[in-house]
């Protein structure tokens, strides 16, 4: 089992910024790749971005590039989100997700159905 834990979540005006953190535990070595989705009110839940763990390949949805950066950090165990250039559709629960299996095609790091382990997931409200 892996646990994920996140945190960094919270309210910013549109224009701000906001880090995202997700710390992983238990059987950390069986990590393959992390990644971050967001599920907004009343609708489905929709891939951010990942990070290959070993190699640090990061993978984006097009609505982030540029405004968003995923990180790992592979001795503390955590992946972190940071956000840039806030909008308020960027308003969403955000959760951390980890995948054990390889990944041999890019798109599928946006598909959540790959992943193992989820966060409990952290809130995000960016006001106009």
């Amino acid at each position: 089992q892996v646990q994920l834990v996140e945190s960094g979540g919270g309210l910013v005006q549109a224009g701000d910024s906001l880090r995202l953190s997700c710390a992983a535990s238990g059987r950390t070595y069986a990590i393959n790749s992390m990644g971050w989705f967001r599920q907004a009110p009343g609708k489905e839940r929709e891939f951010v971005a990942a990070i290959a763990w070993n190699w640090g390949t990061t993978y984006y949805a097009d609505f982030v590039k540029g405004r968003f950066t995923i990180s790992r950090d592979k001795a503390e165990n955590t992946v972190s989100l940071q956000m840039n250039s806030l909008k308020p559709e960027d308003t969403a629960v955000y959760y951390c997700a980890a995948k054990t299996r390889p990944t041999y095609i890019s798109r599928d790091y946006s598909r959540d159905v790959g992943y193992d382990y989820w966060g409990q997931g952290t809130q995000d409200t960016v006001s106009s």
